[in-house]
C-alpha cells in the first residue's frame, strides 16, 4: 500500500532489537508536540500489548490539551521525576528516539541517553540527524514522524495489530504537525494512511476537538490579547510577528499548549507569507516558532540563525537572551530573505 522508504535491513534490524529487548524505553524531545507525543505513545501502545516491559519517558511535562492521548498518563516526567527517569534510560535494553534529531533535544536527560548501555533506534522526520543510535530512521520528505512510524509498522507487520488507541495517537500526531492537514500535507500517502486509520474505528472530529477546539478561559484569553495587542505586520517583508514575555505568560495562568496554533493565525491575513512565534519560556531562553505558505523556507531561517530548522513551512528553534533581543535579531535579519518572497504586491 505505501511506498517502501525505509530499506529492509533497517526494518529487520528494528524488529529483531525490539524482539530480543527485555525493558524498552521511549523518549522524546522536550515540550513534547502531538507528533511526539503521538508516535512515542501509538508504539508504547503497541509494545505494551506485544507484552513487553515498556516506559515512555519525556524531558519535561506534556501540555496539557494532549493529555487524552491513550495512556499519556503513564508517561514519566523527566522534569517531575529525575532519579526515576534517570534510572529507567540507564538500565534499559533499548531506547526508541522518537521525533528528535540531536541529543540536545532531550535537555537534561542527554547525559543519560548517550550514557546508557542500551541499544538505540532514532526514528525522526526532521532534517540533519545526528548518528548517536544503532539503527537510524530518518526521512525528512515525512511530515509527521507518526506517519513515518505507521510506515515502518507496516513494512513489520505490525500495523494490522494496531489498537484504536495507537490508532488515535498516530492520527493526533499526523494532524497536528500539519495544522489538521494545512501544510506539509500534499502527500497522498497521508491520506492512504488516514484511511487506514479511520478502519481502526477512530473518531477523527473528536480527535481534533480535543487537540486543537478545547480551551480553557486563560488560553482564549492570551491567544486573544496576542493577536490584538501584540501581533506586528511588517507589509515590507510579508511578515506578521508576535513575541510574549514571561510575565505576559504568567498574567494569563500560561500552561504548556496554551499557544499551541498561535504562530499560524496571522497567515490568515492577505499578503503575509509568513509568521514568527517567540515566546519567552524562562528568563534568556526563548522558543522560536515559525510558518510560511507556498516556497517562503522558514526552516532555512531558523537553521541560520536559532540553532533549529525543520521543514519549508513549518520550522522552530531557540534563542539563548531576552524577548527584546530575540525580536531585534528577527527583524535585522529580514531583508536577508526577501528573495524568497513572492513577488505578486500585497493587497
Amino acid at each position: 500500500m505505501l511506498t517502501d522508504k525505509i530499506s529492509h535491513d533497517k526494518v529487520e534490524a528494528v524488529k529483531n532489537l525490539i524482539a530480543r529487548s527485555g525493558k524498552i524505553v521511549i523518549i522524546c524531545h522536550m515540550t513534547p508536540d502531538g507528533d511526539a507525543m503521538g508516535s512515542s505513545l501509538a508504539l508504547y501502545d503497541l509494545l505494551k500489548r506485544k507484552g513487553k516491559n515498556v516506559f515512555v519517558v519525556t524531558p519535561d511535562m506534556p501540555p496539557r490539551n494532549l493529555m487524552f492521548l491513550p495512556g499519556a498518563q503513564s508517561v514519566v516526567v523527566g522534569s517531575r521525576y529525575p532519579d526515576k527517569a534517570h534510572n529507567l534510560l540507564l538500565s534499559a535494553d533499548l531506547i526508541v528516539c522518537l521525533d528528535f534529531n540531536s541529543l540536545h533535544r532531550v535537555d537534561r536527560l542527554s547525559p543519560f541517553v548517550s550514557g546508557s548501555s542500551a541499544k538505540k533506534i532514532l526514528i525522526d522526520h526532521h532534517l540533519e540527524p545526528e548518528n548517536f543510535v544503532d539503527v537510524l530512521i530518518s526521512c525528512p520528505e515525512k511530515s509527521s514522524t507518526c506517519a513515518l512510524l505507521y510506515e515502518l509498522l507496516g513494512l513489520m507487520g505490525m500495523s494490522e495489530e494496531m489498537s484504536r488507541e495507537a490508532a488515535e495517537c498516530i492520527y493526533t500526531g499526523m494532524m497536528t504537525d500539519t495544522g489538521n492537514f494545512s501544510y506539509n500535507s500534499n502527500d497522498p500517502q497521508l491520506y492512504l494512511i488516514i484511511a487506514e486509520l479511520l478502519k481502526k474505528s477512530i473518531d477523527k472530529d473528536s480527535i481534533y476537538n480535543k487537540a486543537w477546539n478545547t480551551n480553557s478561559s486563560g488560553r482564549l484569553r492570551l491567544c486573544g490579547y496576542a493577536l490584538y495587542c501584540k501581533m506586528q505586520l511588517v507589509p515590507e517583508h510579508k511578515m506578521a510577528l508576535i513575541a510574549l514575555s514571561r510575565d505576559e505568560l504568567n498574567e494569563f495562568d500560561y500552561v504548556k499548549g496554551d499557544t499551541e496554533g498561535l504562530v499560524n493565525k496571522p497567515l490568515s491575513i492577505p499578503g503575509i507569507e509568513y509568521s514568527v512565534f517567540l515566546r519567552e519560556d524562562e528568563p534568556d531562553y526563548v522558543k522560536v516558532s515559525m510558518r510560511s505558505l507556498g516556497d517562503f523556507p522558514v526552516n532555512k531561517i531558523c537553521s541560520d540563525h536559532f540553532g533549529g530548522g525543520g521543514h519549508l513551512n513549518a520550522a522552530g528553534g531557540e534563542f539563548h537572551g531576552s524577548i527584546a533581543s530575540a525580536m531585534g535579531l528577527v527583524m535585522s535579519v529580514l531583508p536577508d530573505y526577501d528573495e524568497y518572497l513572492n513577488n505578486n504586491n500585497i493587497e
